[in-house]
């Protein structure tokens, strides 16, 4: 190829991705004190990513009307800073002015510390008898660059296997101050479980607040008491499960719970509203409820630019993505992917979604493509390619080998064969490296987790491992092995100060100690009364960066459901990041976080020990209208 020909397809690559900036939300520096114990406060703050990455800042602090500067010098290699002379007694006001070309802010972002404050943050719960508190995600609904948090309240649930009448899923949200906002009811023609109701909490329309997208039914009524279609009808059968009648899809507005437009979900079940069970089993491969009502969802800029809402229903099957923008307060669908599209150009496609999902531009053309388990689709809603694995439970997409260019995934299938775990190319789909599972005893179905964190400095890139099925052991991002012990196969978190993630299962965080291969512990919520979600999944509420600097939180329910409580990290760091809600690859993570199986968010970079500073993402930020 000639040079000429090289400097046009650079120039319009470099023109392409310079217009193809996502809109993303504003948010406060995000100030926060967390009272560490034996007199000391821990206080950080974020980095924006719109920001230079050698931003200096002075930190004060209040009290007794009096405020003196904590710093000697500006604060430049990191954004956190632990008060060591604070009397948490009483009360402490911190504030944070960012020094930008050498003058320094006049009124900068707070938080104020109340007297012998616990280490966390407590949102007291309305939670109705029976209920208990479920998955959570977060979006700024009123603009002020603050996030408010949604949870899904749960009573009787089911698997889609499991016959048996359950309870109305409820969303109630709440500002970080506890301050209650709405209840959505989507009322009993909405089953509840783990693989139903998926909820996208998004800034959709781009106006700087926050809405929530979700599947609804007759009967399903807002935060305004409107009914949605009509609330005399029953679905359910005998059995507990819904087979016929209308399904809608309605976005919310995330400030007041009102629904805001409601259309056709799609896919419908069935051409017809009344389908008998032989006509759904002909579709989806059973009749009796399971197959047909496997959701997933996600969010992603399609265009590069602007968040498009995507709804999906199926994966051991038949697999159906839907795209739609919501514009003028209007849901609108712009594409639609079925794997069994008549002409059969999709067959390939057909029974490769997992019970997760993730987002992620896979070839670099600053458009984000889904990748659905062991298929990816396209940004334009075309099949990218699919490796034809099969069905899993687990999905890690990021950049895991840091020597290799581009992304990588790193799946497992809930099969026995030569691939029971691999990791692919994300672009191309190339398998890189696969394990075989065995069949042990009475397991019947393969692998049940897998996970990808960096964990050890020993080995360039993320380490990978899985339960079940055989596969033993603690791989290398080649797929050597290189330990025979693994921690719990669940998630991970950035708490402690260095690059590495921490486990995290359930309510707890562990360090592993990789030449021991043993946990440390360094946080226990079950200590502290609170209790995890989803079985033996076993996850927090939401695990993200909420506020302060780039590290995560979490959100646990307490056991009793009265309340959520956020705890964040009081251990320093010399590492300086933007907020990782900057990164758009990552904040799209926690937008689909609840979904189905909970899998721990990614960035689009290496995040891992040996780490170059990450280039400044390419967003611009949407204030409020």
């Amino acid at each position: 190829m000639s040079r000429k020909a090289l400097l046009f397809i650079s120039f319009v690559f470099f023109v392409t991705h310079l217009n193809a900036q996502y809109r993303m939300e504003y948010l406060t520096r995000g100030v926060h004190a967390v009272n560490a114990g034996n007199g000391k406060v821990f206080v950080s703050w974020r980095l924006l990513g719109t920001e230079d990455a050698n931003l200096a800042f002075n930190l004060y602090r209040g009290s007794g009307g009096k405020t003196i500067k904590l710093n000697k010098q500006p604060i430049v290699k990191s954004t956190n800073f632990t008060d060591e002379s604070a009397d948490t007694a009483q009360t402490n006001t911190y504030t944070i002015n960012a020094i930008i070309n050498n003058k320094e802010e006049k009124t900068g972002s707070s938080f104020t510390l109340a007297a012998n404050a616990k280490p966390y943050l407590s949102i007291p719960l309305k939670t109705p008898a029976g209920y208990s508190a479920n998955d959570a995600s977060v979006g700024d609904m009123d603009g002020d660059g603050v996030y408010e948090i949604v949870i899904h309240l749960t009573g009787r649930a089911r698997d889609n296997s499991q016959a048996g009448l359950t309870d109305p899923p409820i969303f109630h949200c709440y500002k970080l101050n506890g301050t209650f906002l709405w209840e959505i009811n989507l009322g009993k023609n909405i089953r509840e479980g783990a693989h139903y109701t998926q909820f996208m909490v998004y800034d959709f329309d781009g106006d700087g607040k926050a809405e929530i997208a979700m599947k609804t039914a007759d009967g399903s009524i807002d935060a305004k008491g409107k009914v949605i279609g009509d609330s005399t009808k029953d679905y359910r059968n005998d059995r507990g499960y819904i087979l016929s009648g209308p399904e809608y899809l309605t976005m919310f507005d995330g400030l007041t719970g009102e629904a805001l437009s409601t259309i056709d979900f799609i896919p419908p079940r069935h051409v017809k509203l009344n389908p008998t069970t032989d006509e759904l089993k002909e579709v989806w491969g059973d009749g009796y409820g399971n197959r047909m009502d496997r959701f997933l969802a996600c969010v992603a800029y399609l265009d590069g630019k602007s968040p498009s809402l995507i709804m999906c229903r199926g994966y051991y099957t038949r697999s159906v993505l839907a795209a739609f923008n919501f514009r003028n307060k209007k849901l609108e669908n712009l594409w639609t992917f079925d794997s069994d599209d008549p002409s059969g150009v999709n067959r390939r496609y057909r029974g490769q979604g997992n019970h997760n999902l993730s987002v992620a531009d896979v070839d670099d053309d600053g458009k984000d493509e889904i990748v659905y388990g062991a298929m990816t689709i396209d940004d334009n809603g075309k099949g990218l390619y699919s490796t034809e694995l099969g069905h899993g439970d687990a999905l890690h997409v990021t950049d895991i080998d840091p020597s290799r260019p581009g992304l990588e995934i790193f799946d497992i299938q809930e099969r026995f064969d030569d691939a029971g775990a691999h990791l692919n190319d994300a672009k191309t789909g190339e398998v890189i490296w696969k394990k075989p599972s065995v069949k042990a005893g009475d397991d019947g179905e393969g692998p049940g987790r897998g996970c990808a964190l960096d964990l050890d400095p020993r080995y360039p890139g993320y380490e990978c491992w899985v339960a079940g099925a055989g596969i033993t052991g603690l791989f290398d991002c080649k797929g050597n092995k290189i330990a025979d012990k693994t921690p719990p196969c669940n998630m991970g978190i950035f708490w402690d100060g260095d690059a590495l993630s921490e486990v995290l299962n359930g309510v707890n965080i562990s360090k592993w100690d990789y030449m021991n291969s043993s946990l440390v512990k360094l946080f226990d919520g079950r200590d502290d009364g609170c209790a995890s979600n989803n079985g033996t999944k076993a996850n927090p509420c939401l695990s993200a960066d909420l506020f302060g600097d780039w590290r995560e939180e979490i959100i646990c329910r307490t056991a009793d459901n009265s309340e959520l409580r956020i705890y964040s990290t009081a251990i320093p760091t010399d590492i300086k990041l933007y907020t990782l809600m900057h990164n758009p690859q990552y904040r799209l993570s926690i937008a689909w976080q609840n979904v189905a199986y909970n899998q721990p968010p990614h960035t689009s970079y290496y995040l891992g020990d040996g780490m170059k500073m990450p280039p400044k993402p390419n967003i611009i930020i949407v204030n409020k209208k």
